[in-house]
């Protein structure tokens, strides 16, 4: 037993079927620490996190809470030992408020419960966690950084004194994250422990006190204090792989293949309404868009592609007028489309991963009545080499694949053909590190090649390293455009929060 440990598991082995997805030997939180896992998509961070939560049981090991040897077989089991989770995918109820959420989470709650009291136990925390919105609000309208308190508050008003956290950055934009970052270090002085999943090396370098890297369901060593760097954890998770940069571009954008001409969408339930837009991109061109989550990304790549028809304004595509186009003409005249939400829109969660890979560009692969599947392969596999992504499993089902697998199954279709026009929504997100920094790359090799891209990221570091120019996003308007020597965290996000207009 390590003295003064939290939470310790020692001798963790978990299999699915003949899949070893855990085995480590030792790993510890401690008061007032925030620990990093760090690894590649699959490498089994999430998985050791579910096993110290109760989700899922170890096939073998041991945990410790506070030094005594306890059996978690459930969250019910967690809670009660004062371990907490927030997973990627909140457990908020949209159509109840914020107290309801909370109340429905808590143990030990009478059968009839005071709200009057209840927001009163809530008040204090919730300002220390920078939680001011009103508690009798339903949750379903909050901001996703504003949910994500809720989560935090309700776990630590349960009795977490161990809070994991499983990629909590992944839909927050860059003030949020600054925001998130602020928070975990009031926790961490106060002496809970932290444990932080992210692919994120910039976050980690930022709030870790300790880093664990995993690799192939094992930690593969760890990294404390000042001797935390990008160099040393690259080492320990790719055994020395260098930084992939993206190249500068070589010369001067060419012709104008996108223009969006004062566009204006129609209201619909759950959009944001785009409001006389106008932009243009050019061939050989990277435009980054940055906003917070919800401010008309979504809605301005539907128009761009097709399923969303503006109420007014010109889309042109090459300088001819697309406004009328289907989606299926729109992606046959070369536009790629890297979806926010793969499963979602990105692909069919009942087919193989070899069917979904002939979605969308079939018709290349048409052999009589069927299709030539090897023709099909050879091209898929040319792409994953490209992207430095493993071998497909090509007979696995969609449904079965985690967030990043799916996501390069996505990538590895929409960038087989060389697309002219891509437009992609947050794509690096589920990637790990060395899958982000390989699109990247191939980013810039197809700006090289003459496509124009729309990037959409909430990642500004990422847009600041790959784009050209850089537009912000906010209530369905450009609310400025940047040009690189203009490209500043403080300056673009207090546009991205209204904090900031254009003159």
């Amino acid at each position: 037993m390590t003295p003064g440990a939290l939470l310790e598991a020692t001798g963790i082995v978990k299999r699915f079927g003949p899949l070893l997805a855990n085995d480590v030997d030792a790993f510890a939180v401690y008061p007032g620490e925030v620990v990093a896992l760090l690894g590649e998509n699959g490498a089994g961070k999430s998985t050791l996190c579910k096993i110290l939560y109760g989700f899922y049981r170890p096939d073998a090991g041991e945990i410790r809470v506070s030094g005594r040897t306890e059996a978690i077989t459930s969250p019910r089991d967690a809670r009660r030992l004062g371990i907490g989770m927030v997973f990627q995918n909140f457990s908020l109820i949209p159509a109840l408020t914020v107290w309801e959420n909370v109340a429905l989470f808590l143990p030990h709650l009478p059968w009839t419960i005071s709200p009057t009291k209840l927001r009163r136990r809530m008040s204090d925390l919730a300002q220390r966690l920078r939680l001011t919105v009103d508690p009798r609000l339903p949750v379903g309208r909050l901001a996703v950084s504003d949910q994500q308190k809720v989560e935090i508050l309700k776990q630590l008003l349960g009795g977490a004194r161990v809070l994991i956290l499983d990629e909590p950055t992944k839909e927050l934009a860059q003030p949020e994250v600054d925001g998130l970052f602020d928070t975990i270090a009031e926790l961490r002085g106060d002496g809970y422990g932290i444990v932080f999943i992210t692919h994120k090396l910039r976050e980690v370098t930022r709030c870790a006190d300790r880093v664990a890297v995993m690799r192939q369901g094992r930690i593969a060593g760890t990294i404390e204090g000042q001797q935390i760097s990008e160099p040393a954890l690259l080492n320990l998770m790719f055994g020395g792989a260098a930084r992939i940069e993206t190249r500068a571009r070589a010369g001067a954008p060419g012709q104008i293949v996108l223009e969006l001409d004062r566009i204006t969408t129609r209201p619909a339930v759950g959009a944001t309404v785009l409001r006389d837009l106008s932009l243009r991109l050019r061939a050989g061109e990277i435009l980054g868009v940055a906003g917070v989550s919800g401010n008309g990304q979504r809605e301005l790549a539907d128009v761009i592609l097709g399923p969303r028809r503006p109420a007014s304004g010109v889309r042109r595509l090459w300088g001819e007028d697309a406004t009328g186009w289907s989606v299926a003409r729109t992606r046959e005249s070369g536009v790629a489309s890297i979806p926010d939400d793969p499963l979602a829109q990105g692909a069919v969660s009942g087919l193989t991963v070899r069917e979904n890979l002939v979605l969308g560009s079939g018709r290349q692969y048409r052999n009589g009545l069927g299709y030539n599947w090897p023709r099909l392969q050879a091209a898929m596999d040319a792409s994953a080499a490209r992207l430095r992504f493993p071998a497909l499993a090509y007979d696995q089902r969609a449904a079965v694949l985690s967030g990043g697998n799916l996501q390069r199954v996505v990538l590895t279709r929409e960038l087989a053909h060389q697309p002219k026009l891509i437009v992609a929504l947050y794509p690096t997100r589920g990637l790990d590190a060395r899958g982000a920094w390989s699109l990247r790359a191939l980013l810039g090799e197809a700006r090289e090649a003459g496509a124009a891209i729309l990037l959409v990221s909430e990642d500004l570091e990422e847009l600041f390293d790959i784009s050209d120019r850089l537009i912000v996003l906010r209530d369905g308007q450009i609310a400025a455009n940047f040009t690189p020597d203009k490209f500043r965290v403080e300056t673009v996000g207090a546009f991205m929060v209204g904090a900031a207009h254009a003159a």
